[in-house]
């Protein structure tokens, strides 16, 4: 059986493959959606012996199967936004402190001990609806910096600008973690000029502004807020970790999740480095629901095991995926 502290141990690429293939006859055996989308491929459980063979289950399951690898009682559920007409996500999760190992560490991983740095959180959309695995996680990263101006806002745009230059002033490390549309509304309210905040964006427009091309939007937010770069977060609803970059959009995973990139002409292939793909992800602290994903988020890797996210597939781009609904 795997532990959790394999998984949040792993050192190299050779262990994490190992405990990878680990996982996945796990959950094959185990996940009763997971197994009957790798037989209806008609994969052959003992011939697995790559990431790339392994079979990754399209995201959309999680809007219209239960996706789960053990039978022990859930502890939380997770649900993304979804878009009108659509049918939302639900990460059932049966051990939530693998969730809070995992964004703890993944945070540590990246940015050091949380005790140093006040967390503000403008994240509206997401305040506004329950369910949310993002609130879950920045509610206790708020609460572990132990710093009594940590804190949520929504509307009350005034009192945040005036605790950002107060703090930023002080020389307190600061991350402004925000939903993009609602950090464009902040500049345009304000213009800063800061010296010890990182600014954070979580991404989404969620329907308040058009959609913007990365760059335009950084080079937008890099103004407003008078810093040189921007830091993002990669997470969904269907994962239980986080890849973070640090600026340009070159994120990084923590050492327990990967990517892959695979063809947009045929799901089960996969394309080299530099080039434009769908993005698969492992994220094995997805060991009670499914650590093999495929997501409708295109990128690209880069050689040093980085890679950026480029947008997303509209319904009419994803092929080879008509095997995708049992």
């Amino acid at each position: 059986m795997i532990s959790f502290n394999d998984i949040f141990t792993i050192t190299n690429q050779k262990q994490f493959e190992k405990i990878a293939l680990k996982v996945f006859r796990f959950q094959y055996e185990n996940n009763l959606v997971y197994r009957e989308f790798c037989n209806l491929l008609k994969t052959d459980v003992q011939k697995v012996k790559t990431l790339e063979q392994i079979p990754f289950l399209p995201i959309q399951f999680f809007k219209s199967h239960t996706v789960i690898s053990n039978s022990n009682p859930i502890q939380a559920t997770f649900t993304s936004s979804g878009t009108t007409g659509l049918n939302t996500s639900h990460h059932l999760v049966t051990d939530v402190s693998i969730y809070e190992e995992s964004y703890r560490k993944g945070f540590a991983q990246f940015y050091g001990n949380i005790e140093d740095y006040v967390v503000l959180a403008l994240l509206p959309s997401y305040l506004e609806r329950d369910g949310s695995s993002l609130i879950y996680m920045i509610a206790d990263l708020i609460q572990s910096t132990n710093h009594p101006e940590s804190g949520f806002y929504l509307h009350n745009h005034d009192e945040l600008i005036k605790k950002i230059i107060d703090l930023d002033q002080s020389g307190q490390n600061v991350i402004l973690i925000g939903v993009t549309y609602a950090l464009l509304d902040l500049i345009d309210k304000q213009p800063f000029q800061l010296q010890n905040t990182i600014i954070m964006e979580t991404g989404g427009m969620k329907g308040k502004r058009k959609e913007m091309i990365r760059e335009e939007l950084h080079e937008q937010l890099c103004a407003g807020f008078g810093v040189s770069a921007i830091h993002s977060e990669y997470g969904m609803t269907e994962l239980l970790s986080q890849a973070y970059s640090l600026g340009e959009g070159i994120f990084e995973c923590p050492s327990w999740m990967q990517i892959l990139i695979r063809d947009t002409e045929d799901a089960l292939t996969y394309v080299k480095d530099g080039k434009t793909g769908g993005i698969n992800v492992i994220d094995l602290a997805n060991i009670n629901s499914c650590s093999f994903i495929a997501t409708q988020d295109l990128g690209k890797k880069n050689g040093n095991a980085t890679f950026e996210v480029l947008g997303r597939f509209d319904h009419s781009d994803i092929r080879g995926c008509n095997l995708m609904v049992i």
